[in-house]
């Protein structure tokens, strides 16, 4: 526990059944299940989602288009409809406990007390350091083409990889345009027949390193290269490293996948009994539909955990 905070601890009303740390899509997808079962739920978030930088979220039934901002605050608004879910804008930054009796600190001191615990806190991205990247992610410089592919179709589109994998999204990617670029940023490690694969495809392959990209308000339009030339581009997709916005999982033991996610069962328990984890944090496949999945999946397995005996 953070020593700044031992002073000012102040205690939650009452134990709840599940805290939920992280109030986007899957926690509040969770919430909304568990209050509909009469639990009483508290979800901590910090108000930073990862897909906050996107002006438009796609792929998502009956709300195809949609800011995903507006998305966020209809889900909260819903969800805190319901009397026994309970909302606070704080972070955790410590948790102690086992199996029915957990103890979390959050940022302001606030000591919660809670049976289960449910990690929604998704992850964070490890962009590029040249210039241009952080400020295109998630509009020009994107990551699924089931997301943003539609918007850049028939448009000058370039993948930020190399070596099998990228022939492997070029494949996919020639489904929403002709115009492909693969970019290594550095010596292209293509086999001989890869290279005529590529080459019968009609798929460029830049191999000089990228300096930086220029844009208009986060919209692409060329990549410079150190040699000083440009690859005009409209997009250019990026699968970013990945780092855990929330390390509370790995202090309480759960187990990490080798890719670095939440390891979890087919109803997100995580290794560690009580503790269950949905959304990014736990999958690659980033995206609103799955995410919601996952936290109304965990929430029916928590009100399982939590029924009492006949």
């Amino acid at each position: 526990m953070a020593p700044c905070l031992m002073e000012h601890q102040v205690a939650f009303e009452a134990p709840v059944d599940v805290l939920i740390i992280g109030g986007s899509y899957a926690g509040l997808s969770a919430a909304l299940c568990l209050g509909r079962a009469l639990r009483q739920v508290l979800v901590l978030d910090s108000g930073q989602p990862a897909n906050r930088p996107t002006p438009h979220a796609h792929n998502f039934l009956g709300q195809d288009g949609a800011s995903p901002a507006d998305l966020a605050a209809q889900a909260r608004a819903q969800v805190l409809a319901y009397p026994t879910v309970r909302l606070l804008a704080e972070s955790a930054v410590a948790a102690t406990g086992t199996d029915g009796d957990f103890t979390l600190t959050t940022d302001t001191g606030r000591v919660v007390r809670a049976s289960k615990l449910l990690f929604t806190t998704g992850v964070r991205d490890v962009l590029p350091t040249q210039p241009g990247f952080a400020a295109c992610w998630g509009i020009s410089v994107i990551h699924c083409p089931y997301c943003h592919g539609y918007e850049y179709r028939r448009q000058p589109t370039g993948t930020l990889l190399n070596g099998e994998m990228a022939l492997h999204h070029a494949r996919l990617l020639r489904q929403w345009t002709p115009q492909l670029t693969i970019v290594t940023d550095g010596p292209a490690t293509f086999s001989p027949e890869q290279w005529a694969q590529l080459d019968r495809a009609g798929v460029r392959v830049e191999q000089t390193p990228v300096r930086e990209l220029h844009h208009h308000a986060g919209k692409l339009t060329h990549l410079a290269l150190t040699d000083g030339r440009q690859v005009p581009l409209a997009a250019l997709y990026l699968r970013p490293g990945l780092a855990q916005h929330c390390l509370l999982p790995q202090e309480l033991g759960c187990t990490y996948t080798k890719a670095g996610y939440l390891q979890v069962d087919g109803m997100q328990k995580t290794s560690v009994p009580g503790i269950y984890a949905a959304g990014d944090v736990t999958t690659p496949m980033r995206a609103l539909s799955t995410a919601v999945a996952g936290g109304t999946l965990a929430g029916v397995a928590l009100n399982s955990e939590l029924l009492a005996p006949l």
